[in-house]
């Protein structure tokens, strides 16, 4: 049966995972580099060390930056506990607008839910619903998307659409200004509700060798009204890229 790897990210990310390519073998072990641009005004854009951890078993899963228990595992339906680490933050020092840095930080969190994936021979659904579980944004995302892997000898391609959904309380805390930031920082006052934020992505991937592969991850988000309304904020979008090299046992 084949692996899945998994690229998690707090856009990313996520958000949930993003799928690089799979493999036949049960371990695979590399690392790699991300670049994550935040929609936050006048940010910084961050470079990210990748582990490119993949493990699977028929009751365990483990990829990247999260892991997690099959409930159900066949060929057609994976359902599974998950837990991962997001890194979605927000540093005021990481900003040169004088006023985003007079708000309070954002900080970074482990979510955890539920996982299931479906697999036709048109593609396979991915989706994910988990919540904050270290009391930061007692927030909630969901996010699904379709996808199709396309072989063709040591190459891999998989492009995906799909879409992401923030709860009020994640929305808030990320891209939210209380009343006593925006009397500190004089921006506005905003409290979000809910928001809906589609994507497209590809992952790529190459064997060199029987055992040595290269892969590359792109993904292009379209932010809701929610998150682009937030005087944070200056973008409509958001992106992520990321690239390695990963050695299977």
């Amino acid at each position: 049966m084949k692996t899945i790897k998994l690229f998690t990210t707090g856009l990313l990310l996520a958000t949930a995972a993003t799928v690089v390519h799979a493999e036949d073998s049960k371990l695979t072990l590399g690392a790699g580099v991300g670049v994550v641009g935040h929609p936050y005004k006048q940010y910084h854009t961050d470079y990210y060390p990748v582990p490119a951890i993949d493990y699977e078993s028929e009751n365990f899963w483990f990829h990247g930056l999260g892991g997690g228990y099959y409930l159900w595992n066949d060929k057609a339906d994976k359902l599974s506990i998950t837990a991962y680490w997001s890194p979605l933050y927000f540093k005021p020092g990481d900003s040169d607008n004088n006023q985003l840095r007079k708000l309070d930080r954002r900080q970074s969190t482990m979510m955890a839910g539920l996982s299931y994936m479906h697999f036709t021979q048109y593609g396979f659904l991915r989706t994910t619903l988990a919540g904050d579980t270290l009391d930061k944004s007692n927030g909630i995302t969901w996010d699904t998307a379709w996808l199709y892997r396309y072989n063709a000898g040591k190459l891999t391609v998989t492009p995906g659409i799909g879409v992401q959904w923030n709860s009020e309380n994640q929305n808030e805390y990320y891209y939210g200004v209380s009343k006593n930031e925006s009397r500190k920082s004089g921006l506005r006052s905003y409290d979000p509700e809910n928001g809906w934020n589609p994507y497209v992505e590809l992952s790529v991937s190459y064997k060199l060798t029987d055992d040595w592969a290269v892969y590359g991850v792109g993904r292009y988000t379209r932010l809701s009204d929610e998150v682009t309304d937030s005087p944070m904020v200056d973008k409509t979008w958001t992106g992520l890229l990321s690239t390695g090299i990963t050695y299977s046992f």
